[in-house]
C-alpha cells in the first residue's frame, strides 16, 4: 500500500510554497506521497483567533528573512510581493475543480500560481494577471473560473478547510501522519522521521 500523509495548503501561504518545494524530497527519503488538501488560510486564521505573521510589523519583517533562508538553501527563487496579501479563494477553488476532476495538471497549476505569488511577484489579484499567468501555463482561465464557481467545488474547498479547523490546524502548511499534526515548513525532518518510522 502506498504510504500518503495529509497535506493542507493555501497560496498565499509563503510557507506552503516552501513545503510545496520540498514534497519531491519527501517521497524521495520516505517514500510518501501527499494527500493535497486544499485549505482557506483565511478562514482558518477567522475560526481559530490566529493572525499572519505579517500583522505584526517586526515578526513580519524577520519572517521573510527567515523564510529567505530556507528557500536559499533549497535553491528556490523568493522575493516579496508588494501585493500582498493575495486573497486566494477563487485559486483555491479553481485547485479544488482540477482536483476533483482527478486532473493531472493540477501540479503544473500549483507551479504556476506559486510561481507567480512568489518567485514573479506579480498581483494575483487582478483576473487580467491571473488570466496571463493561466494562459502562459496553458491553462483555460474561462474554463477554470467556471469549475471554481460551480457550487460543488466551494462546498468542497469549505468542507475540507471546516476539516482542518476540526482536526486543530491553524495555519500553513500543516502535515498529518495519522493524527501527528506537524505544522510549518520547518518541520519537514520531524514529518520525514514519523513517516520513516
Amino acid at each position: 500500500m502506498t504510504k500518503t500523509y495529509d497535506y493542507y495548503f493555501d497560496f498565499g501561504s509563503l510557507a506552503s510554497y516552501l513545503a510545496h518545494s520540498q514534497l519531491g524530497n519527501i517521497k524521495a527519503e520516505t517514500g510518501a506521497s501527499p494527500v493535497y488538501l486544499p485549505m482557506l488560510l483565511g478562514a482558518v486564521f477567522k475560526a481559530t483567533g490566529n493572525v499572519s505573521p505579517v500583522s505584526v510589523p517586526a515578526k513580519g519583517k524577520y519572517i521573510f528573512v527567515d523564510f529567505k533562508r530556507f528557500a536559499d538553501s533549497y535553491g528556490l527563487p523568493l522575493n516579496t510581493n508588494p501585493h500582498f496579501p493575495i486573497i486566494t479563494t477563487t485559486l483555491m477553488r479553481m485547485l479544488t475543480g482540477l482536483q476533483m476532476r482527478s486532473d493531472a495538471r493540477m501540479h503544473d497549476f500549483m507551479d504556476a500560481i506559486y510561481k507567480a505569488i512568489w518567485a514573479d511577484s506579480l498581483n494575483m489579484n487582478d483576473a487580467d494577471v491571473v488570466a496571463g499567468v493561466l494562459n502562459k501555463a496553458h491553462f483555460d482561465p474561462a474554463e477554470l473560473l467556471v469549475i471554481a464557481n460551480e457550487q460543488a467545488t466551494k462546498d468542497r474547498l469549505k468542507d475540507v478547510t471546516t476539516q482542518a479547523v476540526d482536526r486543530g490546524v491553524f495555519g500553513a502548511p500543516a502535515f498529518f501522519v495519522g493524527e501527528q499534526m506537524f505544522w510549518g515548513q520547518d518541520r519537514i525532518e520531524q514529518l520525514k522521521a514519523a513517516l520513516k518510522s
